[in-house]
């Protein structure tokens, strides 16, 4: 698509005379973009490079092509609106022929890998069908100061990491810190003595970090901790800790909270989790690395969500919900095998799920009672892998017991269908 190019040269720290686009001919933010650059006999440099043989720099070519990838990068949709652009280096440059006077430029650039202060751009200049200079950029951002909108309520006690966008409306309490690169959305709510890790998106109206709804609670210090990259969807509620509970709630980094979740106090998320909508923790609940939890599921209160576990939509976890496995339903909830999908989509091999899905039939399948069944697993020399292991201790560490049952033949038809 094409791209108004007043705005966006807005975004790039150069001015003139040191502007060097003309024109903005395609843009596809943070992926590519291709600018126009009209070269006239009348642009500064070329009085003293050369008389009588005017020519264009190289190194003038490489700057272009830096402000390019800079207004790619800048027009991202994530880009804090006071980040900065600049060249940090370049790698492979080739230049083809001379650009001299009446010659019309054709800037591409695509985006290649990037960081959270480093970017990467392949970026190269046309004149006709003839490349004439060609190149990797690696740009440094600076992603500038928080941009606070003047009709957000942020308390003068809150500390704001540099490159956090904090929409209108939303309120940021005290006692509040939210890190670098942070987006808390319109009439969003954080409040309490809670930390927000880098790189987090609260959505509009979620409420994160607000007391416990606990009638022991007294109003003592308490906290929430969340780690980084984490998303709270509209709506999603998180309390604090309890004095009672450890004081803490905390989540770990790279979680998706769905819209309307909610967390309650003294929960424990770990890392690479997803909440899918209106699913619910009750107080001190565990949920351990890379569990899905689906729509409208309630975990009971002290109640465990091991490792890679699935929970299928609106169940209702009572006891431990064992790690690698697929638990689904309310009546109660029953175990429906090996989450053999997800644990692929993981990284996992087929070796490792094998020992695990032998795992699990001593535990669902032998008619061993479940201690038996243990020492039966411990004892196979062909179940060697780390995470049986931790199966085993998951299992005899539990204080509520775990969820074994086996599903009828009805319902593992019914989930077989869907």
């Amino acid at each position: 698509m094409q791209a108004d190019l007043q705005p966006l040269l807005d975004r790039v720290v150069h001015r003139y005379p040191s502007a060097l686009i003309d024109a903005v001919a395609e843009l596809e933010p943070g992926v590519r973009a291709v600018a126009i650059k009209n070269v006239t006999i009348n642009e500064d440099f070329f009085p003293g490079h050369y008389p009588g043989q005017p020519l264009m720099p190289a190194v003038l070519m490489i700057e272009t092509l830096t402000q390019v990838a800079a207004m790619l990068w800048l027009d991202r949709e994530d880009a804090p609106p006071n980040a900065r652009v600049w060249l940090r280096g370049v790698n492979g440059a080739r230049f083809r022929r001379q650009v001299i006077p009446g010659d019309q430029l054709r800037l591409e650039v695509t985006a290649g890998r990037s960081r959270s202060r480093l970017f990467k751009a392949n970026a190269r200049a046309l004149v006709g069908d003839q490349v004439v200079a060609e190149a990797e950029l690696l740009l440094a951002i600076d992603p500038g100061a928080a941009s606070v909108h003047p009709m957000a309520s942020v308390h003068p006690s809150a500390k704001i990491g540099s490159g956090s966008v904090i929409e209108a409306h939303a309120v940021i309490g005290p006692e509040v810190t939210v890190g670098r690169n942070c987006r808390i959305g319109a009439s969003a709510v954080i409040g309490g003595w809670t930390e927000i890790g880098d790189g987090s998106h609260v959505f509009p109206m979620a409420s994160i970090g607000m007391a416990p709804q606990d009638l022991k609670y007294q109003g003592e210090r308490t906290r929430l901790v969340v780690g980084k990259d984490n998303t709270f969807r509209e709506f999603v509620t998180i309390n604090r800790g309890t004095k009672g509970g450890g004081g803490e709630t905390r989540i770990g980094d790279g979680n998706l909270f769905m819209a309307y979740v909610h967390v309650a106090h003294d929960c424990h998320v770990g890392n690479q989790t997803i909440f899918g909508p209106h699913a619910t923790l009750g107080g001190h609940v565990t949920v351990e690395d890379y569990a899905n939890i689906s729509a409208g599921t309630a975990v009971h209160q002290f109640c465990r969500v091991g490792r890679h576990a699935f929970i299928g939509g609106y169940s209702v976890v009572t006891k431990d919900a064992l790690p690698f496995a697929r638990t689904i339903g309310s009546r109660p909830a029953r175990i429906f095998g090996v989450n053999g999908i997800g644990l692929s989509r993981r990284g996992f091999t087929q070796d490792r799920i094998a020992q695990l899905k032998r795992a699990y039939r001593y535990l669902m399948q032998s008619k061993l009672n479940t201690t038996r069944a243990l020492d039966a697993i411990a004892s196979d020399p062909t179940l060697n892998d780390p995470e049986v292991a931790y199966l085993l201790d998951f299992i005899r560490s539990s204080g509520r017991g775990v969820i074994l049952r086996r599903p009828s033949r009805r319902a593992e038809e019914i989930v077989a269908d869907e």
